[in-house]
């Protein structure tokens, strides 16, 4: 039995390095349900692959522990 799975694409804004994507991947990957983060340092998106519904508040408060800001919720 495969477990189905929800993606969600966000754009930050204020990443500048490898660090600041491993502090977004973190944040977001200790969403509840995330099983992926990734993360595109040269545009911001941000995509995320979930076996529970995504609360866009969740993610942009994850965004936002970070030290980042989410631009554009997308389609999250």
């Amino acid at each position: 039995m495969s477990t189905s799975t929800v993606s969600a694409t966000v754009t930050v804004t204020g990443m500048t390095c490898g660090h600041c994507v491993s502090s977004v991947r973190e944040e977001i990957g200790s969403l509840s349900g995330v099983v992926s983060v990734d993360v595109d340092l040269a545009t911001g998106k941000v995509v995320i692959d979930s076996t529970e519904p995504l609360d866009p508040s969740a993610i942009a408060g994850a965004v936002e522990e970070a030290g980042y800001t989410v631009t554009d919720l997308g389609d999250a």
